[in-house]
C-alpha cells in the first residue's frame, strides 16, 4: 500500500542550525524527517512518509518574502506531497507568519491539504487564521507533545477528505466561520437550558462568543509638562548603527534602550531603522522623523518640557504580537518609575 507523502516546513532553530545567527540561512531541503518532523513522522505511522523538510532562516524569509517563497515552492514540487505541514510556530512571531506565508502558497499552487499550528497570540495566527487550520498551541516548544498529537490527528483527516468539525472538537483556533446545522433541540429550548444552568450556578458555554478586547483606560493629562520630565518611546526600528541587540525587523521578540546623552538629534551616522513594515530611505537619511530628538531638544531648553530622559525605548511593532508587546511594558516601565519619568511620547512610523 503506498504511503501518504508529506513535506514538512521549519524554521533554523528547530532544524538545529542555531539561533538568531542563522536565523539569516536561505532555504534549503533535507531529505526525510527533521526536528519536530521525526515526533510528526512516529505520530502519523506508518500509512504516512515525512519525505522531505523545507528549512529557511526566520530573518531571510521575512526580508526576502516573495523570494523565498517561490523558492521553497521549487523545492516541494519534485516530491507531489498530498499532505502539507508547516511548524508548529508556538508563540514566535517571524516563524508564525512564514509558516502561515508558505502554506497558504502550498495550498493556492498546489491545491493540496495543509495545516499549521501556532500559539492564539502569534501575529501568524490573526493573519492566516481565515485562510488556513492552525492547530491551537501552547506558547512555547514545552507543548510540542501535544501540539505534535494534535496536528497529527487534524492531519489524517485533512489528507483522507475526512470532515473536519468545530474549533472545539479539533483543537484548531476560531476561523470565524459559521456553519448551519440540525440540532435535536431548538434554539428556545437551548436558550432556557443555559439560562437555568447560569442562575444554578452550573458550567455553561455559550454558543454565540463574543470577543474580547484588551482596552486600556487613559490616564487624565499632564496639568503642566514644563514640570514633567519626558520619555520617548517607539515601535518605529530605530537602533544604533548595527543594530547591536538583533531585534527584529518584524514580529519583534524584544527591545532595546539606547542612550541620546548629549545628543541635540539623531545622526544618520549613530542611528539607523531595521523595521520591515515601511520605507526606510527617509527615515534612513533622517531618523529624527521617528524619534523627534531634535525638536524635543529645542522644546527642552526653551522650557517647554521639564526635562528629557538621556536614553530612548525602541522596538519594531509590525507584526510584533500583543503579549510581547504587553510584556515589554512591563518590563521596561519600572525604569521609567524609577527615573521619576512624568509622561512618555509614543512614536510609530
Amino acid at each position: 500500500m503506498s504511503k501518504t507523502i508529506i513535506v514538512h516546513y521549519i524554521n533554523n532553530f528547530f532544524a538545529g542550525a542555531g539561533g538568531e545567527e542563522a536565523a539569516g540561512m536561505a532555504p534549503e531541503l533535507r531529505e526525510g524527517a527533521v526536528g519536530p518532523g521525526l515526533a510528526l513522522a512516529e505520530a502519523f505511522g506508518e500509512e504516512y512518509e515525512i519525505a522531505a523538510t523545507v528549512i529557511c532562516g526566520d530573518n531571510y524569509f521575512g526580508e526576502h518574502m516573495e523570494e523565498a517563497t517561490e523558492r521553497i515552492l521549487k523545492l516541494i514540487r519534485p516530491y507531489g506531497p498530498q499532505l502539507f505541514i508547516a511548524g508548529p510556530a508556538f508563540n514566535a512571531g517571524r516563524y508564525g507568519v512564514a509558516c502561515g506565508t508558505i502554506a497558504r502558497a502550498v495550498e493556492e499552487q498546489f491545491h493540496i491539504p495543509v495545516l499549521t499550528g501556532m500559539y492564539e497570540e502569534n501575529p501568524g495566527a490573526d493573519m492566516f487564521r481565515r485562510d488556513l487550520i492552525i492547530i491551537k498551541t501552547k506558547n512555547s516548544a514545552a507543548g510540542m507533545r501535544q501540539a505534535v498529537r494534535k496536528m497529527a490527528a487534524a492531519g489524517e483527516k485533512l489528507a483522507k477528505g475526512g470532515e473536519i468539525l468545530g474549533p472545539e472538537e479539533e483543537g484548531y483556533l476560531e476561523r470565524g466561520i459559521r456553519v448551519n446545522y440540525f440540532h435535536e433541540k431548538r434554539g428556545s429550548e437551548r436558550a432556557v437550558d443555559l439560562l437555568v444552568r447560569k442562575m444554578r450556578g452550573e458550567e455553561c458555554t455559550t454558543e454565540y462568543p463574543m470577543p474580547v478586547f484588551d482596552r486600556v483606560p487613559p490616564l487624565p493629562p499632564v496639568d503642566d509638562v514644563s514640570k514633567v520630565k519626558i520619555a520617548v518611546v517607539t515601535s518605529g526600528g530605530i537602533v544604533p548603527q548595527g543594530n547591536p541587540d538583533h531585534i527584529e525587523s518584524s514580529s519583534a521578540t524584544k527591545y532595546g534602550i539606547y542612550s541620546i546623552k548629549g545628543m541635540d538629534h539623531m545622526d544618520k551616522a549613530d542611528f539607523m531603522t531595521i523595521h520591515g513594515g515601511y520605507d526606510r530611505a527617509f527615515v534612513t537619511e533622517d531618523p529624527d522623523l521617528v524619534v523627534p530628538l531634535d525638536v524635543l531638544r529645542e522644546m527642552e531648553s526653551e522650557g517647554v518640557i521639564g526635562g528629557l530622559a538621556d536614553y530612548f525605548i525602541t522596538t519594531t511593532g509590525t507584526g510584533t504580537s500583543t503579549g510581547n508587546a504587553r510584556g515589554f511594558g512591563r518590563d521596561f516601565v519600572k525604569k521609567l518609575l524609577d527615573d521619576n519619568i512624568g509622561a512618555v511620547i509614543l512614536t510609530s512610523t
